[in-house]
Order: C-alpha cells, then structure tokens, then sequence
C-alpha cells in the first residue's frame, strides 16, 4: 500500500503534465516560464532547505558514491560498446542508460517514501552526478570520434542554481547558524511548489516527443530501469558499512528513467529519435518497474 501512495501522486502529475502539453493548454511560453522558475528558484530551495538540516555526515562516506557509480560507468561502457559497434561512432545511448532522472522523478520518489531524512543520500549522488556523466560522455565522444572536450560547458554544470542550492544549504547547516522562523517559513513554501512543478514540467516536455519503439530503444530502457539497478543493489549490499537507507536511496536513484538532459548530446536524427524514444518509454514503463524495486528494498 506504501508503494502505491509513493507512485500514485508521482506519475499522475506526470500524467497531468503530459496533457497539459498535449491539448496545448499549456503553451510553450508558460511552459518555458515555469521550467525555469522550477529549476532557478523552486528545486534549489528545496535542495537548500533538505541538506541545511540534513546529517551531513551520512551523506558524505566513499561506500556511497561508489556503490552509484561503478555501476554508471558499468552500464556507461557496455551499451556504448554495442551501440559503437553498431553505428560505427560515437552515440549518447550510453548516457541515456546511466543518467538518471533524479531530479525530477528520484527527489520525488524518495521523499515520499522516506521523508527529508532519505535527501541526504540523494544530495550527496547530485553534487556529482551531471557533472561525472557529462564529463565521461565528452570524453568518450573525443576519443571517438571528432569531437573537442569542452572544459568551460563541463564546469558551467558547477554553477547551476540547482548545485548552488546545494552548495548553500551545507554551509548553513555545517556553520550552525539559525534562519529567523519567518524567513525560513518563506523557505519551506517555495521548496513545497518544487515537487509538483517539476513533474508537470517532466509530463509537459514528455508531450513534444514522439514514442518511435524499436529493439534497440527497448533494450535500452530495460538496461536503465532493470541492469542499472540491478548492479546497484547488487554492489551497494557487498560493501560494508553501507547502511539499509542508503542502499535503498541508491537503488532507487539507479531506478530512475532517463534524464531528458541527455537529448542535449544527440548530434544527429537517428540519436535524437533513440534518446527522445528511450526517455519517453523509459519514463512509462518506470510506472511499472519501479514498484517492484520499490517492493524490494522498503
């Protein structure tokens, strides 16, 4: 019953979202509006106010970020083997498996089914995430194929609200310092309207895609929801020390569907088509995958 309270609310605003999109009673304009004023102003309040009070400590140990992304660079590595082998250059396909939509569907989920106290395992995979992924696919792209190592675009992805968010909150918790009760209620009314903006904004961008399935864009979804997770549960249980809390966040997170942000690396149609296709269809069969991982470690 705790899975379906956690999942219901996620994916019906989702949903929501989606139609909003689709009969354009959202139009593009206010749609961009509140993308940004979601991910500028509303994500990272909330980001802000959850690790200001989190237990910095439990979010900070190596067992963590190793048990997240050895299996990123796992998945990372396969699928663009296949796929390079395949198309003969580099693809994003790889970055599709192993970027997760954490933000927009894994910040959701683990708060409803942990609380606050769950976001410090997430906080902890964020500060890293985009800028690792992003990092290993230019790389890769580089020594593939024609493609420079843009170092300026790879540090601009320290400087987004969202990490400064981050950035902040820790140093008001580790300084101790206390935020007057009414500007911190001010806080915690902004952090309440990121949740359910962003995933009508996810349901919105989902509806400017167009579901084109394949064998290749199925394999590639099943590697994000099943494999991913899979190796995370996997490795996150033989590490010692690493706690049940923290392996749960950490499966859930691997769990994720596909971050849109991939789309930005797709260079070509046929890349555009994959990753728009992986996305769409990974974020819907998450509605069925994702209790069953949910089962498994709650």
């Amino acid at each position: 019953m705790l899975v379906v309270q956690a999942i219901l609310p996620i994916f019906g605003l989702i949903v929501l979202g989606y139609l909003l999109g689709w009969r354009q009673w959202l139009s593009g304009e206010s749609a961009a509006g509140l993308a940004n004023i979601t991910f500028k102003l509303f994500m990272p309040t909330l980001l802000f106010a959850g690790i200001a009070k989190a237990p910095l400590a439990d979010g900070l140990s190596p067992l963590l970020l190793l048990a997240y992304y050895l299996p990123v660079l796992l998945v990372f590595g396969l699928v663009n083997l296949v796929a390079h082998r395949r198309r003969g250059a580099p693809t994003p396909l790889g970055l599709a498996a192993a970027f997760s939509n954490n933000v927009l569907v894994g910040i959701p989920l683990v708060t409803s089914l942990m609380g606050p106290a769950g976001l410090v395992y997430v906080f902890a995979i964020l500060v890293f995430h985009s800028l690792t992924l992003f990092s290993l696919h230019s790389v890769y792209a580089a020594l593939g194929g024609q493609e420079r190592v843009d170092g300026r675009a790879l540090l601009k992805n320290l400087a987004n609200p969202m990490i400064i968010g981050l950035l902040l909150g820790a140093l008001l918790n580790l300084s101790g310092l206390l935020v007057p009760q009414p500007l911190w209620r001010m806080v915690e009314w902004l952090a309440q309207a990121a949740l359910p903006c962003a995933l009508i904004v996810l349901g919105v961008s989902l509806s400017r895609y167009r579901l084109r399935p394949s064998r290749g864009v199925l394999g590639l979804a099943m590697a994000k929801l099943l494999l991913f997770p899979a190796l995370v549960w996997w490795l996150s249980g033989l590490l010692p020390g690493l706690g049940e809390a923290a392996r749960s966040v950490l499966v859930l997170l691997a769990a994720c569907p596909s971050g849109v942000n991939v789309l930005a690396f797709a260079k070509t149609p046929e890349d555009t088509r994959s990753v728009s296709s992986a996305v769409f269809l990974s974020t819907l069969l998450a509605a069925l995958t994702l209790p069953l991982w949910m089962l498994l470690v709650i």
